[in-house]
């Protein structure tokens, strides 16, 4: 009887350790890129929502996940300004006081913060990543990740970028968007939407 037992706590701590290997990165889903804030992407409000949705099923099966708030330290800086309500993380992914919070300077969220001693301590060897912008801190962490040896799974349609200009021309936002996910998913991540992510 107790062998099986011990066998049985066995299985249960494996299947924990299993569950404890995906982790969701939530990365700078904060006011500043919506309407009224200092900076709006094209697509932020549909975006939001559906980071919302993998989020609470994240919750629901009780997996661990990480919020990235980026908060500016360099002079001059237009948005993620300290103590503005535009750096506060938007209210649709607010975290719960049981998740992790990691504040960063710079479009890697790996660079000078605790994210890789974080993950590392949890035992997390799979990144589901979503956020904005896809054509910078969401392609930076990603890529910083893939290298790291992280298996790395992004949500396109929770994440957004801005209009860009470039040699006198104006990129869609729709554009660089889809630009910076196609590149990933030739080898840094699997990219797919957030039904059929949920779906599976």
């Amino acid at each position: 009887m107790k062998k099986i037992s011990l066998i049985v706590l066995l299985l249960i701590t494996t299947l924990m350790m299993t569950a404890q290997q995906k982790a969701l990165v939530i990365i700078d889903i904060q006011n500043d890129y919506f309407t009224g804030g200092n900076m709006p992407l094209v697509g932020s409000d549909e975006a939001v929502l559906n980071a919302k949705s993998v989020l609470e099923q994240f919750r629901k099966e009780g997996l661990p996940v990480i919020h990235i708030q980026h908060i500016s330290d360099r002079p001059g800086s237009t948005f993620f300004v300290p103590g503005t309500q535009g750096v506060e993380i938007h209210s649709e992914v607010a975290p719960l006081s049981s998740e992790k919070v990691i504040t960063k300077h710079f479009p890697n969220s790996f660079r000078e913060t605790e994210l890789q001693a974080y993950l590392k301590e949890q035992g997390i060897s799979d990144l589901v990543i979503c956020g904005m912008m896809t054509s910078m801190c969401v392609d930076a962490t990603t890529r910083a990740a893939k290298d790291l040896g992280y298996n790395c799974t992004v949500i396109g349609d929770a994440c957004a970028a801005p209009n860009l200009q470039f040699n006198g021309k104006t990129i869609p936002g729709e554009n660089v968007h889809e630009a910076f996910l196609a590149a990933l998913s030739y080898f840094y991540a699997t990219v797919v939407n957030a039904e059929d992510y949920l779906n599976n």
